[in-house]
């Protein structure tokens, strides 16, 4: 350094700080990663998931009660409610995958635990993709 403020100061040999551990000895990893980019429906999700429960439990209440699946009642509430449940959940998905890439180099364990959400989420968006089918082709 060539600050002269620091001359005939003792120099000090610099050392790494350690890692901070936890109570088991495995080094702090933070609990959470921001998110650069949210998605579109981040901020409706809540109000959307509730037009899907009160959309399933009309379309459930109307089968319990004898209403045929090809009555309205059953394939108007799961037309409604199946769409924005694959869209809410398409948007979780695409979230949860870009959570895989900043987890990649914080923390392997947990980005290996979202891809496996990922997998998930993509089978329920094909299952939910198959029931609103079978529900709206019923005769």
């Amino acid at each position: 350094m060539d600050d002269e403020r620091l001359e005939g100061a003792p120099q000090l040999d610099r050392q790494e700080r350690p890692l901070p551990l936890d109570v088991r000895g495995r080094p702090l990893v933070p609990q959470r990663v921001p998110e650069t980019a949210p998605t579109p429906l981040q901020s409706s999700f809540i109000y959307l998931s509730i037009v899907v429960l009160v959309c399933g439990v009309i379309a459930i209440a109307a089968l319990e009660l004898g209403t045929p699946m090809s009555s309205p009642w059953v394939k108007l509430p799961v037309l409604v409610g199946g769409a924005i449940l694959l869209a809410v959940t398409a948007d979780a998905t695409v979230r949860v995958a870009r959570s895989v890439a900043a987890w990649w180099d914080v923390d392997r364990g947990r980005a290996l635990f979202r891809v496996v959400w990922v997998v998930v989420l993509a089978a329920s968006l094909v299952a939910v993709a198959v029931i609103i089918f079978f529900v709206l082709t019923a005769a």
